[in-house]
């Protein structure tokens, strides 16, 4: 049985200032759990309505009933198990040779997908500004699955980091260079905007090169791509080309 207390906790996670004040997130399902198994993340909690179905070795589970289950999660339709997981401290790592950089991703559900996108091409590092929404919200972690523990995410004054960075910053934007004849950089960070205002002009003071994605439709009547589309398309490209040079 999950006490009072627990619960309380638990549904006070979809907020940032709680997680910030427990340090504490929460990640549902038992294929997402499951992957924590060989990750950086301390679990302080398994609570499932069929234990078994995790085989999850020297970690207790405790049995709920699937009215417990849905108190705690935060799905429209609860799965089988919720973990309560210790927020580990932020790392910054150094000379990553391709990067994102999130000025400004406000909709949880895009920021899990890059979060996907990064870990499906092998991008260890999402840099992200300081009002990019919070990894550990519950729609983000679920968003991006079991992606999010193999990927490094770290908040920063991303302006002061682009300023600094070895790597060439490149943007996206309607006028810039098509990705299909531009020539990726050996280093470089992939900056994408905010999904309604795109990026903050002091952040585009420092791109050195925009790209674009061109339209191919005749009516080119589409204003825009949503930026999770957009990073995988470009993400894509970049490996097509590294393919093309073995």
């Amino acid at each position: 049985m999950v006490t009072a207390h627990t619960i309380k906790i638990l549904q006070s996670l979809d907020k940032k200032k709680y997680r910030q004040k427990h340090g504490l997130f929460v990640v549902e399902g038992n294929k997402n759990i499951r992957e924590l198994q060989s990750s950086r993340y301390k679990i302080r909690e398994i609570f499932s309505i069929n234990p078994s179905e995790l085989l999850w070795a020297g970690q207790a589970v405790e049995t709920i009933s699937e009215q417990e289950l849905r108190k705690i999660s935060f799905l429209q339709h609860p799965r089988d198990s919720v973990a309560l997981v210790e927020i580990p401290e932020a790392q910054f790592l150094p000379d990553i040779n391709l990067q994102l950089v999130l000025d400004g991703i406000q909709d949880p559900g895009n920021f899990g997908t890059i979060i996907r996108l990064a870990d499906w091409f092998g991008i260890e590092q999402v840099v992200c500004s300081d009002d990019t929404v919070d990894q550990y919200n519950p729609k983000a972690v679920m968003s991006a699955m079991g992606s999010f523990s193999r990927v490094n995410v770290v908040y920063t004054d991303i302006n002061a980091f682009l300023s600094e960075s070895p790597n060439v910053n490149l943007g996206t934007d309607m006028e810039g260079e098509s990705i299909y004849s531009f020539v990726f950089p050996e280093r470089m960070n992939i900056v994408l905007g905010n999904e309604g205002s795109g990026m903050r002009p002091e952040t585009e003071s420092l791109i050195r090169h925009q790209i674009t994605i061109p339209r191919f439709g005749k009516a080119k009547a589409t204003e825009s791509l949503n930026v999770s589309m957009a990073a995988g398309i470009i993400l894509g490209q970049i490996f097509s080309a590294k393919e093309g040079l073995k």
